[in-house]
Parts: C-alpha cells; structure tokens; sequence
C-alpha cells in the first residue's frame, strides 16, 4: 500500500466531497433518522460506489499511459470546471430531493432507506469520477479505495455530527473553490508528465 497515494486520495476526495450534494442529503437523513443508522447506511451506499469506481480505474490502467494521464487530466480538468462553476453559483440544494421517498422508518429500514438515497444519488458523482482517474493514474487500486472510501466515511460522519454547525462557518462557495484547487493540481502534475 502506498501511503503517499492514499493520503492524495483522500485530501483530493474529501474536498471534492464536501460541499457535495451527498453530504446536504446525508444531513438531511440525520434529521430524520438516528444518525448512527445513517452513516452506517451511507458507509455501505460510498463502500459500494467506491469498488466499482475502484474496478473501472483498475480496468482503465490497462489502456496506454498516455491514454491514461490524458483522460485523467481531462477528467480533472472536467472536475475543477464544475467545482468553479458551482462555486461561482452559490446556488445549494438542501438534498431534500433526494430523501422525500425516505419512509419514516427505524432500525435497520433507516440503514436501508439511507443505502438506497446515497447510493441512487452518487452514480456518477465527480468523487466517483476522481476515484477512476486516481486508480487509472497511480495504478494502486487498494490505496486508493482506502484513502477514497475513507475521505467519503469521513464527510458523511462529519454531516452527521456537525454538519448543521460547520455550515455556519463554512461558507460553501470556498469548499467548492478549495476542491477546484485540488482537482487543478492533479491536472497539472498529470499533465507535467504528459510532456516531459
């Protein structure tokens, strides 16, 4: 395992994460239901998410290098674009949406309930999008599901716990500029390699 990819996995996926739609919805679940049970539901909803991100990465790494680092730059390129461009918005969804099918329900029908609004809500998120090209790029499946899926466990804990509070001090817009920022210093490296 290479510690230096999974600490770049998770600082690049927790701040791509963050002021991410998942983490209004799972704050949202939290209201309605006992927050151990959600994070235990989302935790299962990223586990799930991340392997298939990991298993399409590790399939990509398998094309030419320069195939590789040129989708991964367009890839986080593609990402700090979005990320700007949201931030420039300021224009934030509760992640209401995503939970009114959520049934008023208890014990392990708020695990499910929680499962099935995050796991609907994250196909094709840019963390999902990121994982791939970090697995393409680095060619260290396991690190980077383990600095992935612990990025996405941590956001999720924090809108669970905090997350009410943090975004009193937070201001969303310098979440989504700081993940563009991110995503911006992938791309260059990438593409630093690319030309040399």
């Amino acid at each position: 395992m290479d510690l230096a990819v999974v600490a770049l996995s998770f600082g690049a996926i927790f701040l791509v994460e963050l002021p991410d739609k998942t983490f209004l919805a799972t704050l949202v679940l939290a209201t309605r239901y006992r927050p151990v049970l959600v994070w235990l539901g989302v935790g299962a909803a990223f586990a799930v998410q991340t392997t298939v991100a990991v298993v399409l990465g590790h399939a990509v790494s398998f094309l030419p290098d320069d195939v590789v680092k040129v989708a991964a730059a367009v890839l986080f390129l593609a990402g700090a674009v979005l990320l700007l461009r949201e931030a420039r918005s300021h224009q934030v969804d509760d992640g209401s949406e995503y939970v009114e099918k959520a049934r008023e329900t208890r014990g392990i029908g708020a695990v499910v309930a929680s499962f099935l609004v995050l796991f609907a809500a994250e196909w094709g998120d840019l963390s999902q999008l990121l994982t791939i090209s970090l697995v393409a790029r680095y060619e260290s499946p396991l690190s980077v599901f383990v600095g992935a899926l612990g990025a996405l466990l941590a956001v999720s804990g924090l809108a669970v716990v905090a997350g009410r509070t943090l975004m009193r001090f937070v201001k969303l817009h310098v979440l989504f500029y700081a993940g563009a920022g991110v995503c911006l210093v992938l791309e260059a490296l990438v593409l630093w390699e690319l030309l040399r």
